[in-house]
């Protein structure tokens, strides 16, 4: 369970009955896909596809024109850029396409994981551009069972920390020493070599 919510896959996400007829469907290994858009009175409507994951996450790939090349926005940056007259209501000023008619994000199922998530604050923050921005999260190890740390700062971090929950079989041997911050770094050692806290410090500074 990550921070109080159950990882599961895409496919597993929502039930068939919240899933009907809503455009653009796509399941992934960890997320479900589906058309989003928002309406500026001045720009017209901006298309995008909005992914949804179980840990609360949103994000939006813009497809607003050929050339856009905006991916990864939230939901708050994606209606910023789209031109929204009144801003900061994206709940209900981002849609989605359900049996042919633009439905509120806010009246459909697809924002259940992220209200979960900001009951539960657990690390999903915005950033001043509106993009997404985490804390550190962890992941527990198979094989000594401890939960492991990681940076979450750049989109390669990110990848190898999303990559790591989806294997089941993740170990602490898996991933370099490097991609762990330093007091991670220090408790792998011990567990490793066996020796004593004290020792191990000594030795890092």
């Amino acid at each position: 369970m990550e921070n109080g919510i159950d990882k599961v896959s895409g496919s597993m996400l929502f039930s068939e009955e919240e899933l009907i007829e809503v455009s653009g469907l796509k399941k992934g290994g960890d997320f479900v896909e589906v058309t989003c858009g928002c309406t500026s009175h001045r720009y017209g409507d901006a298309v995008g596809k909005l992914r949804v994951f179980s840990n609360g996450n949103l994000e939006i790939t813009c497809e607003c024109t050929p050339g856009c090349n905006e991916d990864k926005l939230t939901p708050a940056a994606f209606e910023k850029h789209s031109g929204r007259e009144t801003a900061r209501k994206w709940k209900n000023n981002v849609w989605l396409i359900v049996k042919g008619e633009k439905v509120p994000l806010s009246k459909t199922a697809f924002l259940k994981y992220y209200n979960q998530a900001s009951k539960n604050g657990n690390g999903i923050h915005k950033a001043h551009s509106g993009r997404v921005c985490h804390r550190d999260e962890f992941v527990r190890c198979s094989r000594c069972k401890k939960e492991r740390r990681f940076r979450l700062r750049t989109k390669e971090e990110c990848r190898i920390h999303h990559d790591a929950l989806a294997d089941v079989n993740w170990k602490c041997s898996d991933i370099l020493y490097d991609r762990f911050v330093f007091p991670l770094l220090i408790m792998f050692l011990y567990d490793k070599l066996h020796l004593s806290c004290s020792s191990l410090l000594s030795h890092a500074h």
